[in-house]
């Protein structure tokens, strides 16, 4: 007599009481694993009905002689869990996958079977197509060793540390470039509820606080890479062995004014590397230009350009004696010829040389220049002894000459200031 408790697949009658599958379509249809692998159709059954798998929780994925018996149920939780929890946390996946499970058997078991296991084998390739590649970084090395390698901490002494608030293991300050900056990811949480703006909220927070990051991080590599720490303590030591640094020229000065924005994608050192570089480039062109001034000339050996430029020296020193010699007796005879309107007239050689400039700019005549001078002077000395006088200029002189000529004379000293 049949076993009432069991269950028999109703194509081949196997005994399937641990693990069936069951028609959702069809009553009292129960196959085992084979014959719904194999497509078995029986009755009105067909083999595109829906079906329901059925497991007494004693049927084990991997085969009984897996290790720790995990069954199909424990599995099912499993991949849920590392859907929902995530690679790594397995204390979390071992509590949704029930208390028999402790956090190690999870991971070994999911790193065995799922990974390294014909499962993992199957579906992680062991190269992986169209990866970018980076050449100019060692082999195995990462894509931009300079945002992963750690700078060393800095030389500072313990005094100097805790003046500056510096902490040389985590190569931090107590307050740093926009201390704040941690209040915008601080309350944030992920909830599986989430709609796409609250996401999309929540991921614009992480990225300002990412840049200002990178903000924080490039101010730490401007203040190491210019040595500005030592220079702040005033410790900043000149290295006596290294050479002068040259004088820099307007050019150059003005050049860098217009590079300046580009400083910050380079770091000092390239600056001034880029910078020496084009001022050899110059001194080159320079070179250049002077060896084929000398070949032009017929010079073709060192020694012969030594006598050429000290015969080149005299020959232009010899210009500039001559052309300073004529230029000399240029301005003397400009001297004459400029006094040439008023220098026949009465009363010229009365004047002194400033007023001989005078008498030519104003075009005024030496003789009436004596004149207007000579009522100026004697009005002063009369009002400075206290008599009553009234000016008695001639009718030729307006305002204008007028006021030159008190001008020159209160410079002059002939007059006060306060009279002119």
């Amino acid at each position: 007599m049949a076993d009432l408790s069991k269950k028999y697949c109703v194509y081949c009658l196997a005994d399937v009481t641990s693990l069936r599958l069951r028609c959702t379509e069809c009553q009292d249809i129960e196959l085992c694993t084979d014959c719904f692998s194999a497509g078995a159709e029986i009755g009105n059954h067909r083999r595109w009905h829906g079906y329901q798998l059925v497991d007494g929780g004693r049927f084990t994925l991997w085969g009984p002689e897996a290790e720790g018996g995990w069954t199909s149920r424990e599995e099912q939780l499993l991949l849920d869990a590392i859907e929902q929890f995530g690679f790594g946390n397995w204390e979390d996946m071992a509590a949704h996958v029930g208390a028999s499970r402790t956090p190690t058997e999870v991971m070994e078991h999911y790193v065995t079977m799922y990974i390294h296991g014909n499962l993992g084998k199957a579906c992680i390739p062991d190269s992986i197509p169209n990866r970018v590649t980076d050449h100019t970084c060692p082999t195995g090395g990462p894509l931009s060793p300079s945002l992963t390698t750690p700078l060393p901490p800095l030389d500072l002494t313990v005094a100097d540390q805790q003046q500056l608030g510096y902490m040389p293991l985590r190569d931090d300050y107590e307050i740093e470039y926009d201390q704040d900056a941690e209040t915008l990811i601080s309350g944030l949480s992920v909830n599986y509820d989430d709609d796409d703006v609250e996401v999309e909220l929540k991921e614009a927070y992480v990225d300002m606080y990412v840049r200002k990051l990178k903000e924080r991080q490039r101010r730490k590599n401007i203040a190491r890479d210019y040595n500005l720490v030592p220079a702040f303590l005033g410790k900043d030591k000149k290295d006596k062995d290294k050479p002068a640094k040259r004088k820099i020229s307007k050019e150059e000065k003005e050049l860098r004014l217009k590079l300046r924005p580009l400083y910050q994608f380079m770091s000092n050192k390239e600056i001034e590397d880029f910078f020496e570089n084009m001022h050899k480039e110059r001194m080159l062109r320079a070179k250049i230009r002077e060896l084929q001034r000398y070949r032009r000339n017929g010079i073709t050996k060192m020694e012969e350009s030594a006598e050429y430029e000290a015969a080149r020296h005299k020959r232009e020193k010899r210009k500039e004696n001559k052309n300073t010699a004529s230029s000399k007796r240029g301005r003397e005879d400009g001297k004459e010829s400029e006094f040439a309107a008023i220098e026949n007239l009465a009363g010229f050689e009365l004047l002194s040389d400033r007023e001989k400039v005078l008498c030519s700019s104003l075009n005024l005549s030496p003789t009436r220049y004596l004149t207007v001078k000579t009522i100026i002077i004697k009005d002063h000395l009369q009002k400075r002894q206290g008599i009553p006088s009234k000016s008695r200029l001639p009718s030729y002189l307006d305002k204008v000459l007028k006021k030159r000529i008190l001008n020159f004379l209160t410079e002059s000293g002939w007059i006060s200031r306060d009279a002119s």
